[in-house]
């Protein structure tokens, strides 16, 4: 837990660097023919306050059961390598007819410049998937689900991010949190093995 949350501190703190970084690159349009049909509206107080409702939602049940923080923070951890690593290759500039999102955690990291090139994938999406994925609770999990497909239309209305960006989230975020559960288990299921071979002394 403390290595972990460490990890994303120091992340968070190189973030407002590197969206300085890909914001003065040149990048290119993509043709998307979802985006295209839709005509653009600003919706940012939807997805603002959709984001927020589960992130708060999520903050009580870490903290009820500190394993949902563990899951999360190394989830997030994995997400943001994927991440740095997919901005870093794939430059790409706004869809035609971007509304931008006014986000004030954004807004924190970024400070003034206003950063519209962090697309590829969808942020804000992942962050969604992997609330649900992260929540144990079976209603959580239901609503979580709801959240993260609505948040991921209304990405889409605003034309924030181009379909691709918003697809691959979930992609990536189901891949780290599955390496995370398998990292953790792993751990978990050695601990019995090795107190067994502690407890009973090997015959001569």
């Amino acid at each position: 837990m403390i290595m972990g949350t460490i990890i994303v501190l120091s992340i968070i703190f190189t973030l407002p660097f590197f969206f300085a970084h890909i914001q003065r690159r040149k990048g290119v349009v993509l043709n998307d023919w979802l985006l295209a049909r839709i005509p653009p509206y600003d919706v940012s107080a939807l997805i603002f306050a959709l984001i927020m409702v589960m992130s708060l939602l999520i903050l009580i049940r870490a903290i009820r059961n500190p394993s949902i923080y563990i899951t999360y923070c190394w989830t997030l951890i994995f997400v943001y390598i994927v991440r740095f690593v997919t901005l870093s290759v794939v430059a790409l500039d706004p869809p035609r007819g971007m509304v931008p999102l006014a986000d004030p955690i954004n807004s924190f990291f970024s400070g003034d410049t206003v950063i519209t090139k962090d697309l590829f994938f969808s942020g804000h999406t992942a962050t969604m998937v992997q609330i649900f994925l992260c929540l144990e609770k079976r209603t959580d999990k239901l609503v979580a689900l709801i959240a993260a497909f609505a948040v991921a239309c209304l990405l889409l209305v605003q034309h924030i991010h181009y379909t691709v960006d918003v697809l691959a989230a979930p992609v990536v975020v189901y891949a780290c949190y599955r390496l995370t559960r398998y990292l953790f288990y792993k751990q978990k299921a050695a601990a019995p093995v090795l107190a067994v071979r502690e407890a009973v002394p090997e015959s001569k």
